[in-house]
């Protein structure tokens, strides 16, 4: 069932105060104004909306890749310097994971590209190979290390991205539509995995159109559409239909069956809402 909010007492690891940004200046407007944003340590938030809504513009301004054009973006509760070594330090906390691999794949073998962010790190060869070792069994793909990357399937390609992304090590790692072109099968496996992460003390950061994916696994959810619709645990927020239909979201699937099956007195009042149908079927006996 949807996980409880077990992060409101924890405290900020990456945060934006009063974000603006624009692409260009003769637009209807900013993508963001004045946006305030918070991500607590070792919690999932999800990231709503959209397209257009500012999703992607939002993870880049919080993994350094933009530089808001006012406000300010705080690690660790130090407020972020957008200069050389500000972002420096920024990136080896924060790591952002692009929705197409293919964006960021660059090397010839899954070795030689999961190593690229280590090795930039200064690390002694070491270091670096033990690094890339941890990463490549904590996805899964240990197997592939000598692989050309060019020869992956989609999903793995994914995969290799994570994994340099997570040979940093970073604190938080915010990832941009992380199942996109995944089967099911290669979801629940990503998700299993991006959960082991967690519980070793990664804050995870996703943008998603999936509110049924963000139900489920999500400790909080934030709405976007060119400015803060909402955000607040994952109950609150994606079971509200107004908030939702805002941001032209449809409703998520958990909270419409636990309506239901409390109308056919099937789950007691103040019980959570099933988050799977596999729950479902544990309700109802099936």
């Amino acid at each position: 069932m949807t996980p409880p909010d077990t992060t409101g007492n924890a405290p900020a690891v990456l945060s934006g105060s009063r974000l603006r940004f624009g692409y260009d200046a003769a637009e209807a407007g900013p993508v963001f104004d004045a946006l305030d944003v918070e991500v607590r340590r070792e919690e999932v938030l999800a990231v709503l909306g959209p397209n257009g809504g500012g999703k992607t513009t939002l993870l880049r301004l919080l993994s350094g890749s933009l530089a808001p054009q006012a406000g300010t973006v705080r690690l660790d509760g130090a407020e972020v310097r957008w200069n050389r070594r500000g972002l420096e330090e920024l990136r080896r906390s924060v790591q952002l994971v692009f929705q197409d691999p293919d964006d960021q794949l660059f090397s010839a073998s899954v070795t030689q590209d999961v190593s690229f962010g280590p090795l930039n790190q200064g690390l002694d060869t070491g270091a670096v190979r033990e690094r890339v070792a941890w990463a490549l069994e904590a996805l899964g793909i240990t197997a592939l290390a000598d692989q050309p990357t060019h020869l992956l399937s989609y999903g793995q390609r994914k995969r290799v991205v994570l994994a340099g992304a997570v040979a940093m090590r970073p604190s938080v790692l915010i990832l941009d539509e992380p199942t996109a072109g995944l089967d099911p099968a290669g979801v629940e496996s990503l998700l299993e995995t991006l959960e082991g992460l967690r519980s070793a003390g990664t804050t995870l950061v996703v943008s998603t159109h999936d509110v049924d994916l963000a139900y489920r696994w999500a400790d909080r959810a934030l709405l976007l559409d060119r400015g803060l619709l909402g955000v607040g645990p994952v109950p609150e927020i994606l079971g509200d239909p107004s908030l939702l239909a805002a941001a032209r979201l449809r409703p998520a699937w958990g909270p419409a069956v636990g309506r239901a099956l409390r109308k056919a007195a099937l789950l007691p009042d103040g019980a959570p809402d099933p988050a799977t149908p596999e729950e479902v079927a544990e309700i109802t006996g099936e």
